[in-house]
């Protein structure tokens, strides 16, 4: 754990008195609010500019006033890697509430959002890249707004909780029908050398991590297709991957009952280690 955190526009130390939350705050007491998580290499922030473009428009969609401009908070997360001298990999959680007021479910215009960063270490998983994690089906329950990267987080908390004492690493949500991402991150099914995924819309999360990929593959030449995948086509299935901002690229090497590849697919193993290589082109 770092020795500082950013609270509001000020660095204190990362000691509980220096940040306490309000029993008003909307979002301790109804999610009320959005979060990010950016990666970070060697002490520097990683594809920073998408990760702000997702959280100013999580905050337009829920009408949350910003409390504070990109370059600001630019500037603050910088300071606040400076401030801890973290020169190593880790990552920045940073969590915008819509501010508080007394109870009530219809909030009032113009409330000042209350905000907060912290850094933590975080090491490569490159257990999890080698060896590939297992996956299992589950019912989609979360709300029809996953676009929106917002602390209601409770389906994805019952239906992961479920999943890994289960001894799998991530659920696979599916709804109608339809295979949409997992738990924390989003999904791929490669068939006849195609990557297919779902379509970029409400029931999924615009992953960071999945628009880097996507546009290195096609740098990579291996064909995308942007679609509905069904329940049914994971049987025919030549390699499943998933992606996530802490993770990059990791195998799936098993669906429920069923091993998907075996190990580590030619495909998933090339987007990952290209990857790798390209995580260094968009620090700051």
């Amino acid at each position: 754990m770092t020795d500082y955190m950013l609270w509001n526009k000020e660095i204190v130390e990362r000691k509980s008195e220096n940040a306490m939350v309000s029993f008003e705050d909307r979002g301790y007491q109804f999610g009320d609010g959005v979060y990010e998580v950016i990666r970070i290499y060697d002490g520097k922030l990683h594809v920073l500019d998408w990760h702000l473009d997702r959280l100013f428009y999580s905050m337009e969609q829920l009408a949350i006033r910003a409390p504070f401009s990109r370059d600001d908070i630019k500037q603050l997360l910088k300071q606040l890697i400076e401030k801890n001298q973290f020169t190593i990999d880790g990552k920045v959680y940073l969590q915008v509430t819509r501010g508080m007021q007394p109870r009530d479910h219809i909030y009032m215009e113009e409330l000042d959002a209350i905000f907060y960063a912290t850094i933590d270490r975080f090491d490569q998983p490159v257990d999890m890249w080698e060896k590939g994690v297992k996956v299992t089906l589950q019912d989609d329950i979360r709300w029809l707004r996953c676009d929106i990267k917002s602390l209601n987080l409770l389906g994805n908390v019952l239906a992961r909780t479920k999943a890994q004492r289960q001894g799998y690493y991530e659920p696979l949500f599916h709804r109608d029908g339809i295979i949409r991402e997992c738990g924390a991150s989003n999904f791929y099914m490669v068939k006849d050398g195609i990557i297919h995924t779902h379509p970029t819309n409400q029931y999924i999360l615009g992953g960071i991590t999945r628009k880097k990929v996507l546009m290195l593959a096609g740098e990579l030449g291996i064909p995308v297709k942007e679609r509905e995948i069904a329940v049914e086509e994971l049987e025919n299935a030549d390699e499943c991957f998933l992606t996530a901002t802490p993770m990059e690229v990791v195998p799936i090497i098993q669906i429920d009952e069923k091993p998907v590849h075996g190990n580590v697919g030619a495909i998933t193993k090339t987007l990952q280690q290209y990857y790798r290589k390209r995580v260094y082109d968009d620090l700051e």
